[in-house]
């Protein structure tokens, strides 16, 4: 049986963006376990309960039920060095638990991190969408591997812009961005694109 993870961010006790990620799991159980399936995510974080002011990670684990909930504070991942490496017949457009071909592109490439490329395409890295900076504008590819919740938030807001971006676009960019449950555009985490190695 296929296991899914949803990764939430919580500030003060609250989770963020509940209703994108509400969204994403009712779909994912709709295709999976059919629409009688349900998991309300909202009560599950009344019932667990979370007091710390600290930046927490919450994720949960589930297919037709909860299997694991465990809430950590957040660390965020150093990333110095990133390497295009080429998707070949990877799949990830629903949030698996199981993200071995994605783990190996990363081992593989003995960087930091990956952006992977879909058909010459830029989509995602291993753990997050993209979002390159314009000017005053911020993109993000059009063809992501995972439609994450980040992305959609800031796509409904009309923050970033979905665009067709190739390889060879990258030279056009100062800064990028890793965007995920956890990470938003901010100053704090916008990356050279010096860092970027083919």
């Amino acid at each position: 049986m296929c296991r899914f993870i949803e990764t939430i961010k919580i500030i003060d006790g609250k989770p963020v963006n509940i209703e994108f990620h509400q969204k994403r799991v009712n779909e994912t159980l709709r295709k999976f376990f059919g629409s009688k399936t349900e998991l309300d995510l909202q009560n599950i974080f009344e019932t667990v309960g979370v007091e710390s002011k600290k930046l927490l990670k919450c994720k949960i684990v589930y297919s037709k039920s909860i299997h694991t909930i465990q809430i950590n504070e957040y660390k965020k991942k150093i990333i110095s060095e990133i390497r295009l490496v080429n998707s070949g017949t990877l799949i990830y457009n629903y949030k698996f638990e199981n993200r071995d071909e994605l783990n190996s592109l990363l081992k593989k490439s003995l960087a930091d991190e990956v952006i992977i490329i879909k058909n010459n395409h830029l989509a995602d890295t291993s753990y997050s969408n993209i979002v390159f900076q314009d000017g005053n504008k911020f993109l993000t590819p059009s063809t992501p591997l995972l439609n994450g919740t980040k992305r959609q938030k800031l796509l409904s807001d009309g923050l970033i812009i979905e665009a067709e971006l190739l390889k060879s676009d990258l030279k056009f960019f100062s800064y990028f961005y890793l965007i995920n449950a956890m990470l938003d555009i901010e100053e704090s985490n916008r990356l050279p694109i010096g860092i970027i190695k083919i």
